[in-house]
């Protein structure tokens, strides 16, 4: 009956591992939710900062602001590769670090000097492996991360930028579509992009004028647009957990569907033999 102890075993082990994945199922369902409802109340936010900007916005102001400036030549850009300090969610880092690779090489085939700035230790981890240096480096933001967070992340950036140090800023980060869709994407947020030509435009009353407005407006709009891609990194990555852990207790209940029928059948075995050996012994005493 040594089979059937293993088989047992075997049995007993993915019953386990079907528990546990079972439990990060319904914890990443949890978190995810609410990630969910840190994204929905962030966009509205970001679409009316867009709104009044492109209200605001006009050529002569524009020249007086650093951050509209759109710089003849891309010479040095900042990258911001944003993963997950945890795995258990498929390829969810591994699609992100792959989005950061591609936007730095094409950054880089173009003359671009990259400064790589991670954020998340299973990036961190990947451009240490690969021995890439990184100009900084966060794996403290948590579940929630917060405007303050996007501040820490952006606002030296923002300052170089301003200062004619860098010529662009790209944040790569899960665009968060739905649970099922949440597509790596490389979003350039420096310099503010002017609004299209015939953008719909507010009337409204300016207190005190537009020039200190925008000058209010502009660099709140970049933070905005990094907490809007940490938030909705939260959300992705919450989601693609649970798929992959739904993913990994539904392939454990297959599993232990087929052991149990390898179990039934070696036992049925055992007994048939022990059954055999019982009559062909009994026969020999008879005869």
């Amino acid at each position: 009956m040594a089979k059937g102890r293993e088989l047992k075993g075997r049995i007993k082990s993915v019953e386990n591992t079907r528990k546990i994945t079972r439990t990060m199922e319904m914890v990443a369902t949890s978190k995810m939710k609410r990630a969910q409802d840190r994204v929905s109340a962030a966009r509205p936010y970001a679409q009316a900062l867009r709104d009044v900007i492109a209200s605001l916005y006009s050529p002569e102001l524009a020249e007086r602001f650093p951050l509209l400036r759109q710089p003849v030549q891309i010479k040095r850009a900042a990258v911001i590769a944003l993963t997950a300090n945890r795995g258990l969610a498929g390829a969810f880092n591994a699609n992100l670090i792959k989005e950061a690779r591609a936007t730095i090489a094409k950054l880089e085939r173009d003359g671009v000097t990259v400064d790589v700035h991670v954020v998340g230790k299973k990036g961190l981890g990947y451009f240490k492996y690969v021995g890439r240096a990184v100009a900084t480096s966060r794996i403290d933001i948590g579940d929630r991360p917060s405007a303050d967070n996007a501040a820490e992340l952006v606002n030296d950036l923002t300052a170089a930028f301003a200062r004619g140090e860098i010529d662009a800023v790209y944040v790569v980060y899960p665009n968060f579509k739905s649970v099922l869709s949440a597509p790596p994407a490389a979003v350039q947020i420096l310099p503010v992009e002017p609004p299209a030509a015939g953008a719909k435009q507010r009337d409204y009353i300016l207190e005190p004028d537009a020039q200190t407005i925008l000058g209010e407006l502009l660099p709140l709009y970049v933070r905005n647009a990094v907490y809007r891609a940490l938030v909705e990194m939260t959300a992705a990555f919450y989601a693609a957990q649970r798929t992959a852990m739904k993913n990994a207790t539904d392939n454990a209940s297959d599993m232990l569907k087929l052991l149990g029928r390898t179990y039934n059948r070696a036992r049925q075995a055992t007994i048939t033999q022990e059954i055999a050996e019982i009559v062909g012994g009994a026969a020999a005493l008879t005869g």
